[in-house]
């Protein structure tokens, strides 16, 4: 019998706001011959201070290991401005494409409180590896 490795996750908290990926390889979405190494992300996003904050806008940094960088940057999050109030979470997943088998995300998102203050939640750099890739 085979044990399942869990599927690592990366976490980090910002001015009340924890954010926590866990990516995953998708390998039946994936054509190595055509250097095409397809990943998906969930990301949670848990409010643990005491103010309600809406996510307004996104910045991914994407590290791709044959040494391509590229930077996205976009409104809110899968097409969504959450409002995300104390003790709420919000979640989505997404997914990216490498030229490589590895490689790494981070980033940050940008958030208001209803007093207008505005801060960045970092979200934690992850690193995307097929070779580690737990079974789907």
């Amino acid at each position: 019998m085979t044990a399942m490795r869990a599927r690592p996750f990366f976490h980090r908290q910002t001015e009340g706001i924890r954010i926590t990926v866990r990516p995953s390889f998708l390998r039946e979405q994936s054509r190595p011959g055509a250097a095409q190494f397809v990943f998906a992300y969930h990301v949670r996003i848990e409010n643990v201070g005491d103010q309600a904050a809406q996510l307004l806008t996104r910045r991914w940094n994407i590290h791709d290991d044959v040494g391509e960088d590229t930077q996205v940057e976009g409104e809110g999050v899968v097409g969504e401005q959450p409002v995300i109030a104390p003790g709420r979470v919000h979640e989505y997943r997404s997914f990216c494409v490498l030229k490589s088998e590895s490689g790494w995300m981070e980033g940050e998102y940008r958030f208001v409180r209803a007093d207008g203050s505005r801060f960045d939640a970092i979200i934690p750099r992850f690193q995307l590896a097929a070779a580690d890739a737990a079974p789907d």
